[in-house]
Formats: C-alpha cells, sequence, structure tokens
C-alpha cells in the first residue's frame, strides 16, 4: 500500500466500503487501506466515521485525522498528522512497513 510520510504527518489512500455489517480497518485493497463503515454516505455521517475508526484503532486524536480529498468518494486521501501518526507502530498497522 503506497502513503508518503513527513517529519510528523503521513499520507494514505483509504477505499471506503459504507453501510458494512463490520466496521472497523479492512486491510490493504489495491494501493490504498480499505475502511469499512456502517455509516451510510449521507450528510457526512460516512466521513465522520472514517476518522472515529482511524483515530481510535490508530490511537491518536481525531484532530490529527483530516480527510484532504475525495469528501464525496469512495477513495479519499487521508492526513495523518503527529509523532504517533507517523510512527512504526501506525505504519505496521497500515501494513506501511516499506516506508
Amino acid at each position: 500500500m503506497a502513503g508518503k510520510t513527513g517529519k510528523n504527518h503521513l499520507i494514505i489512500k483509504v477505499k471506503v466500503e459504507p453501510r458494512s455489517s463490520r466496521p472497523g480497518i479492512a486491510g490493504p485493497y489495491g494501493d490504498a487501506l480499505k475502511v469499512r463503515l456502517s455509516s451510510p454516505p449521507v450528510e457526512g455521517k460516512a466521513n465522520r466515521e472514517l476518522i472515529d475508526i482511524l483515530s481510535r484503532e490508530l490511537g491518536i486524536h481525531k484532530k490529527d485525522v483530516e480527510i484532504i480529498s475525495g469528501h464525496s468518494s469512495r477513495n479519499k486521501l487521508v492526513k495523518l498528522t503527529g509523532p504517533k501518526a507517523a510512527g512504526e507502530r501506525t505504519k505496521k498497522r497500515l501494513h506501511l512497513e516499506s516506508l
């Protein structure tokens, strides 16, 4: 999976699957990370749930998770900010060990 890393941030491609019965990080999906959401893609509910899931599963604050493109698409670019976001634990959880 592809990702861009900086000193205190990580930018990842995310493929979301709304209205899933089992929300959470599903794993690599091509060059993106697949995340299942229970929310429908209506009025930003799915985007808010995506931020909730990533912050909870990666152990970072919600304010450190930002959707930078794809607000109305299933394919998104997400920026994770902060020392934990660019850390080895996060990269391993997202299957980005090579960065």
